[in-house]
This record gives structure tokens, C-alpha cells and sequence, in this order.
């Protein structure tokens, strides 16, 4: 018999253990080599585990078990045949003589009896019925407790003053008096949900974070998208959206505040040559970083189509740990969700974030005019232990004329050029 201990590989440098989040398979099944069998969760991604040959499995972990990187999780018995599917047991073939006659069954119906229900007396009802006096009244109200939960003892049903000081308070946390559910439920946190968790409360304990905020004019980059998105999509086969614009206003701020580009590391300030930007995308395991290698480089379509890459294995549940890892810099965007501001907490190691929200038209004064604008408020946060007022305000200012005015500062004043049309 030749059986294959399958064990968790490494998704990563640096990840020592893993969580089981779920088996694909039961134990006993027969699985096809590639086939995934887990879903296992590090605190950096949610990744599938394929079974590494064809066999029947029998499983060595628990759903929700954190294992060791190179532990024994499932067996697989190479030498074990596919099972062939079993006839149905409807078509099972019958036993002769197999179904006995029935005996014949004799219905006797019992005469029923109907016995009258004692009709009670309704008592008399009138106004006061339910009523409490004004004295009993103020009494409830003090209380919190509704009339309609007091019986009344006095004439014709009025609830009097003594039914009031005698009536019980409902305790806090009872039931709601509308029948509603007051159910809950416990869900363990997943390993990258608790990791993610630990980051941002070291994150917001061990350093300086500020955030500076301005608004950008999105009319030039609505004119261009309007013009030329039916073009671009036709000739580089992805969408020209708001993502390219700010990926490059962003790379351009930082070549020209380094500080902004760097991180600490223990007593000293690490500075990149290079921007690698990190764009914070929604997954069905929650939000993901993958990173945009040397962004600086990127054209107009190059960031468009890493980015629709990148966000597809994402929702796919394919992207690996080495496309989250190491970016300098990111680029969040809540107005997807509906945001109008927000204070983004910074991706460690990193020592800022940008952060972009939904674009509403309003009243600016342009030339002494009132005009209707499509707005939008960005925010930068960042460590103050590297980065001053000066940086951080000075970066926030060169995002947002790159905004204002693309075709200027973003694209060498040729448009069709810029987006390679």
C-alpha cells in the first residue's frame, strides 16, 4: 500500500503556521490529483491546498486547527481504485416472493363526541376599561411601564393608583414586546482576519499617525474618461478608470517627497528608489493589498491591467503571498462604498496611505463664479516620526493639481499619446 503523507507547505517567508479554514473533501473520498481539498488561511492570504496525487483521502486535522508549516494534515492512499458509482437501491433487484399480500384492515369509525364548550360571561367593557387614572398614570410613566401590560381593579376595569404602585417594572434585556428575534451567533475570527486585527492595533500603539486632507476636481479626468474610454477600451482591452490617474499622480508625489517613500526600521529611515504601490481591493475572505510593482514605470494601460489582474485573483481567491508583499505605499479608495471621508490607518511597514472617497457634484467658487463641480476629498495618513507637516501637506498638494489638471502634470499635454491611442 503506498500512502502519501501530505504536508501544509509554506505560503510565504516568514509564516510559521497556518489555520485549516475548510476541507473541500470528506474523509474517505476519493480525490484527483490538483484537486483542491482546503482552504487554509495565514495571516497574510486564503489559499487552496490541491491534493498532491490521486487517492483516497483520510483526514489528519480539524476544521478551524492551526497547524505547523511541514505538519501531516490528510493521507492519501495512492493505491485505492476510483470507486465506480453504485446502482441506485429503487433499482435493486427484488426478492421473489419478496412483497407479502396485505392483509385486509377493517376501518371502524368511532361515533365522535361533540361535547359544547362553556361559553365564559365577557365581562362588561366601557371607556374606562384599560384606563389608568391621571394619578396612576404618572406613576406608569415614571416606571416605563405601557397601560396595556396593567390590569385594572378598579370600576369597569380602570386601572386605579394602587394598580400602578403595584405593577412590575420589566427588567432590562427582556424580551422585546414585539416578538422579535434576539438571537447572536459566534464566529471564530480567521487567521488573517486576527492577524489584520493585531497589525492595526500596532499600527494605531506604535506610531505617529496624522491625517491632512484636501479635495481634487475630477472634471478633466470625467472629460477624458468620456472621451476616450470607448477607444482605450477597444485597443488595450481594460477600462480606463480613476485608479490609473491616482496610482500616477501618486508615484509623481512621491519622486518628489522621498519621505513619504519610507519606512523605519528600528533606528534607521529606509528609503525607495522605486514606488511600489500597494491598492487595497475587497475580496469575498475580506480586503486584500496586492501591490503594483515599480508603479513609477506603469503607463496609463499598464496600471489598468495589472490592476484588473490583480483584483480578479483576488476575488478568485488566487493571489499569493508575494503579490501583497512589500509594497511602499497604498492607495485605498472607500468612495466605492459610499465614504465621503475617512482617516485611512497606514498598511505597516509602510508610513503612509492615501485615501480616496466618492465624488459629489458641488457649488465652487471658480473665477468668482459659482459653479457645479464633481468633488472628491482625499486623505493622506502618515507616521510623523518620519514624515513632517511639511512632507505630508507639500505631497497631498502635488495629488491633488495632478487631479486638477492631468493633461498638464500627468501626461506631457498629449492625451492620446498618454493613453497610447
Amino acid at each position: 500500500m503506498s500512502i502519501l503523507e501530505m504536508k501544509v507547505p509554506s505560503p510565504g517567508e516568514s509564516i510559521t503556521e497556518v489555520e485549516i479554514a475548510s476541507w473541500l473533501v470528506k474523509d474517505g473520498d476519493y480525490v484527483e490529483k490538483d484537486q483542491p481539498i482546503a482552504e487554509v488561511d495565514s495571516d497574510k492570504a486564503t489559499l487552496d491546498l490541491p491534493a498532491e496525487e490521486s487517492g483516497i483521502i483520510t483526514l489528519k486535522a480539524e476544521e478551524g486547527e492551526v497547524v505547523q508549516v511541514g505538519q501531516v494534515v490528510c493521507l492519501i492512499d495512492m493505491d485505492a481504485k476510483k470507486p465506480e458509482g453504485s446502482a441506485p437501491a429503487s433499482e435493486a433487484p427484488k426478492a421473489e416472493n419478496a412483497e407479502a399480500p396485505k392483509a385486509e384492515q377493517k376501518v371502524v369509525e368511532k361515533p365522535a363526541i361533540v361535547q359544547e364548550a362553556k361559553k365564559e360571561e365577557a365581562k362588561p367593557t366601557s371607556y374606562a376599561t384599560g384606563t389608568p387614572s391621571p394619578a396612576a398614570k404618572k406613576i406608569l410613566d415614571e416606571k416605563g411601564v405601557d397601560a396595556s401590560q396593567v390590569s385594572g381593579s378598579g370600576k369597569d376595569g380602570r386601572i386605579t393608583k394602587q394598580d400602578a404602585e403595584t405593577a412590575s417594572v420589566p427588567a432590562m434585556g427582556a424580551a422585546s414586546l414585539t416578538g422579535g428575534s434576539r438571537s447572536s451567533s459566534t464566529t471564530k475570527l480567521s487567521v488573517l482576519r486576527r492577524k489584520l486585527a493585531a497589525r492595526l492595533v500596532s499600527v494605531k500603539n506604535e506610531t505617529a499617525m496624522l491625517t491632512t486632507f484636501n479635495e481634487v476636481d475630477m472634471s478633466e479626468i470625467f472629460r477624458i474618461r468620456k472621451q476616450y474610454k470607448e477607444e482605450f477600451a477597444q485597443k488595450h482591452g481594460v477600462g480606463l478608470g480613476f485608479m490609473s490617474f491616482f496610482t500616477k499622480a501618486v508615484t509623481r508625489a512621491l519622486q518628489m517627497y522621498p519621505d513619504v517613500n519610507a519606512s523605519i526600521d528600528g533606528d534607521y529611515k529606509v528609503n525607495y528608489d522605486f514606488c511600489d504601490i500597494s491598492i487595497a481591493v475587497s475580496g469575498p475572505k475580506g480586503l486584500m493589498v496586492p501591490v503594483l510593482r515599480n508603479a513609477e514605470n506603469m503607463t496609463f494601460r499598464g496600471v489598468e491591467a495589472n490592476i484588473k489582474s490583480l483584483a480578479e485573483k483576488v476575488r478568485d481567491g488566487k493571489i499569493t503571498v508575494d503579490e501583497m508583499t512589500g509594497g511602499t505605499f497604498t492607495v485605498t479608495n472607500g468612495g466605492t462604498f459610499g465614504s465621503m471621508m475617512s482617516t485611512p490607518i497606514i498598511n505597516p511597514p509602510q508610513s503612509a496611505i492615501l485615501g480616496m472617497h466618492n465624488i459629489l457634484q458641488r457649488p465652487m467658487a471658480i473665477d468668482g463664479q459659482v459653479v457645479i463641480r464633481p468633488m472628491m476629498y482625499v486623505a493622506l495618513s502618515y507616521d510623523h516620526r518620519i514624515i513632517d507637516g511639511k512632507e505630508s501637506v507639500g505631497f497631498l498638494v502635488a495629488v491633488k493639481e495632478a487631479i486638477d489638471n492631468p493633461v498638464e502634470f500627468l501626461m506631457g499635454g498629449d492625451e492620446r499619446k498618454a493613453l497610447e491611442l
